[in-house]
């Protein structure tokens, strides 16, 4: 008899590899999600996030994923829509992801994110990309 064990969707993709390779006899499978959302943003970065905010909000909230040149000749990155597929957040509305902290363009991205949810106004800084979600506003 196989034990099945519930893991995030990542970790279990990761750890099926090894244990099937090592014929360990376990099945994982991806789990509920296992981000925490927060009603506040007080850790350190939320100020970080409210500046971006303020700063997506000056290029009119773009949509479309890509690159944004800003006025320091400095670039973001807009990573288009957020899906919730592991339904983290509010359930039904409509999400936009924006990098936090801006880079040269085409520079690797880091996993610093904030979600718009475009439905009720509210944002959403995530330091961990979608592990915990801190609400803004």
């Amino acid at each position: 008899m196989m034990k099945r064990i519930a893991l995030p969707r990542r970790t279990a993709a990761a750890l099926t590899a090894v244990l099937v390779a090592a014929g360990a006899g376990v099945t994982l499978t991806a789990g509920p999600a296992q981000a925490e959302v927060y009603g506040s943003c007080t850790i350190s970065g939320c100020g970080d996030a409210a500046t971006a905010v303020s700063t997506w909000e000056s290029l009119g909230l773009p949509t479309a994923r890509g690159w944004y040149d800003l006025s320091d000749g400095e670039c973001d990155y807009a990573g288009g829509e957020y899906y919730n597929d592991d339904g983290q957040l509010p359930d039904g509305d409509t999400y936009y992801e924006y990098d936090v902290y801006e880079r040269a363009c085409g520079a690797h991205r880091d996993a610093y994110r904030i979600v718009h949810d475009i439905d009720t106004d509210t944002w959403y800084y995530s330091p961990d990309h979608y592990s915990d979600f801190y609400q803004m506003s």
